[in-house]
């Protein structure tokens, strides 16, 4: 008996249909098995949801990189998506960003039990934490190589498609408004990666990622710029003798950025012992006693992230190894026990120390997305001096860039809650009273921050200040 022709297009419905749900559903699925319930310790309810898990970024070596998110406390819906990155490079977000900067869920000194931050970002926007590359944090490879492979080019690349990834499975970001955000390596992360979507979108006219703007914190931008801001920031702080900032200005020129200097390095060494036993990425805060051993390293390296704490516990980043190597901690976040490292840190060494690629300099970066129209703000603790704001200032000098308002105090509950500088294209905001971690010693301030940069506009004054009370 033949087969009314109707019958073939309601049959190819029926499998375009059926097709069409079973995608979505193993979407909704994957999102619903990334879903985390509830964390160890947690003993306070919350009204936002919040997931984690891995995705894929190279299937050939095995890349997976390991994310956090965090719907908005209200209306998730309305609310942009935020993604954060600490640097290192080698160091985890969820150990800083997340753990005790940003994020909602903080770790008390016993490393088992949590506390709710009163000024999580999660007020304002969705937020996205990733620990990248991989090797750091809970992110892996199947090819042990690539932890010594590992450099600027290749984060970027991966973080890239990462976010691809991450939007199919949660389609509803998809052109949602996106910023990226971060501090110290993270000045190279940031824009590379701000970089990398714009590019991609102008070729392929991908729209999934609506990339807005990003803003970085106390960031490493340009060798030169930062080393003699450094220099700077020590000796006009009292931190450093008359003599040692001559031969850092002396023997640490532009040059010895190109060709290593052996004099510039012992010069620089001699600096930091000069600082004596304190935390040079928060100079007027205690440090932890446990990491006063660290000061060496310190000594070694001034491009690795802040290791300080809140109100003021110096020892967060040690409540922070306890509290992720509890095995019902990582089981809560969906930790895959053949990939979770032997011991979690919150920074890799093996991927600090085997880095491949690091531009002397983002400012070309920074000189193409001005003009991509892209929001772009950079925010410095005045108190750090691994990074500091002289650093910064000189790198943006180096713009030369137009003002369009200048330099003025901002304001928080009618007190200066730092100053500000906007030009055509970018946006400065200096934080009083905080360190390397902004949003770890001023999380108030940094509240205020944030709002103002996903809103576009200034930072408040002294007028609209006092006129919300």
């Amino acid at each position: 008996m033949a087969r009314p022709k109707w019958a073939s297009g309601v049959a190819i419905l029926f499998f375009v249909v059926l097709n069409l749900y079973v995608g979505n559903s193993v979407v909704a699925t994957q999102q619903e098995l990334d879903r985390v319930l509830e964390l160890p310790g947690q003993t306070f309810n919350v009204s936002f949801a919040q997931y984690s898990g891995y995705v894929t970024v190279n299937e050939e070596s095995g890349r997976a990189l390991f994310y956090w998110f965090i719907e908005a406390v209200e209306d998730p819906d309305s609310k942009p998506l935020v993604l954060w990155l600490n640097g290192g490079p080698g160091c985890s977000s969820i150990a800083y960003g997340e753990a005790e900067e940003i994020g909602p869920f903080h770790i008390q000194r016993d490393g088992k039990s949590l506390y709710l931050n009163s000024y999580s970002w999660n007020q304002v926007a969705n937020i996205l934490f990733l620990d990248s590359p991989v090797g750091v944090g809970f992110s892996y490879s199947n090819t042990s190589s690539d932890l010594l492979d590992n450099g600027d080019k290749r984060t970027a690349a991966d973080s890239l498609a990462f976010l691809l990834k991450w939007v199919e499975r949660f389609p509803q970001f998809k052109g949602r408004d996106f910023y990226i955000t971060g501090e110290s390596y993270g000045g190279h992360y940031v824009p590379q990666l701000s970089q990398a979507i714009v590019r991609y979108n102008r070729v392929t006219g991908g729209k999934a990622i609506n990339l807005k703007g990003y803003m970085v914190g106390n960031a490493l931008t340009d060798d030169y710029h930062d080393h003699l801001g450094v220099f700077q920031f020590m000796w006009s702080g009292g931190l450093i003798s008359d003599q040692t900032y001559k031969k850092l200005n002396l023997l640490c020129d532009s040059q010895s950025f190109i060709h290593p200097s052996s004099s510039c390095d012992e010069v620089t060494d001699i600096a930091f012992q000069e600082l004596g036993r304190i935390d040079p990425y928060s100079i007027y805060t205690p440090i932890c006693p446990a990491n006063a051993s660290q000061s060496n390293r310190l000594q070694k390296r001034m491009r690795v992230i802040g290791r300080i704490g809140e109100q003021y516990d110096p020892c967060t980043e040690k409540h922070s190894v306890v509290y992720f190597n509890l095995p019902e901690v990582q089981k809560a976040l969906h930790v895959l026990p053949q990939f979770a490292p032997s011991k979690w840190d919150t920074c890799n060494d093996l991927v600090n120390e085997n880095w491949k690629d690091s531009p002397m300099t983002v400012l070309d970066i920074y000189r193409e997305l001005i003009h991509s129209g892209l929001r772009i703000w950079m925010f410095s603790g005045d108190t750090d001096a691994i990074l500091p704001i002289t650093s910064t200032r000189y790198s943006i000098d180096a713009l030369e860039l137009p003002t369009v308002r200048p330099w003025h105090a901002w304001y928080d509950n009618a007190e200066v809650g730092g100053w500000t500088q906007e030009y055509e294209g970018l946006t400065f905001v200096a934080v009083r009273g905080a360190g390397h971690e902004v949003p770890l010693h001023r999380p108030k301030l940094a509240l205020t921050l944030i709002k103002s940069f996903l809103s576009g506009t200034s930072m408040p004054t002294l007028e609209l200040d006092t006129a919300s009370y």
